[in-house]
């Protein structure tokens, strides 16, 4: 088994034709005054790291950041934690909070997910799955099944977003039989952008 790290992920995915969010890694605190042209506040931080999976519930992820000193304290902060390799510093985005998800089953091959994404997934269980590959019907019927789609209903720009994101994420992992795993989540979606603010594969 081989895990993709945050930064690893998401320039593949960004590569096959998603969009992702502005970022950037530093590795030491003293980096963070060459980002001040690049990325605007506020700012996400995320621990980079192969040991740390679930960076938000292990404490590896900071929201909000709005200074350079503040930004320095969270990169400190990170340093401490087993299996640190850097921090990825993004600009935050607003918008609806979807996850799309690949999940290699014995008894379907690959099954592709999408549903209201965020921290809370597994206790709110809004979810559908359709087996690979999918058409575009079968996109539209994806949405359709969530309960979050009585709040998409009418965003008619996000909806095709969200179809076109799950076409290419279906093209992708046909493409890439030794996926195991692949999660996007959350893909902060808005009329004009479908941002992938975190991702992760896992090869098997």
């Amino acid at each position: 088994m081989r895990m993709f790290t945050e930064k690893e992920a998401e320039d593949v995915l960004e590569k096959e034709g998603f969009d992702v969010v502005k970022r950037a890694v530093i590795v030491a605190s003293k980096e963070i005054t060459l980002l001040m042209d690049r990325l605007s506040f506020p700012w996400a931080m995320k621990i980079l790291s192969q040991k740390i999976i679930h960076k938000k519930k292990q404490g590896g992820v900071v929201l909000g950041v709005q200074t350079i000193a503040q930004a320095k304290e969270v990169v400190e902060q990170f340093r401490k934690f087993e299996g640190y390799e850097g921090v990825t510093v993004q600009e935050m985005v607003k918008g609806d909070e979807l996850i799309l998800g690949i999940n290699k089953t014995p008894e379907f091959g690959m099954v592709i997910m999408l549903g209201k994404g965020g921290s809370k997934v597994e206790e709110e269980k809004d979810v559908s799955f359709r087996v690979l590959p999918i058409t575009k019907a079968d996109a539209k019927e994806m949405i359709l099944d969530l309960r979050y789609s009585a709040v998409l209903k009418n965003k008619k720009d996000s909806l095709k977003l969200i179809e076109k994101n799950l076409l290419l994420l279906s093209s992708f992992a046909t493409g890439n039989p030794s996926i195991a795993e692949l999660d996007i989540n959350p893909l902060m979606v808005t009329d004009e952008h479908a941002w992938v603010v975190d991702a992760r594969i896992l090869f098997g």
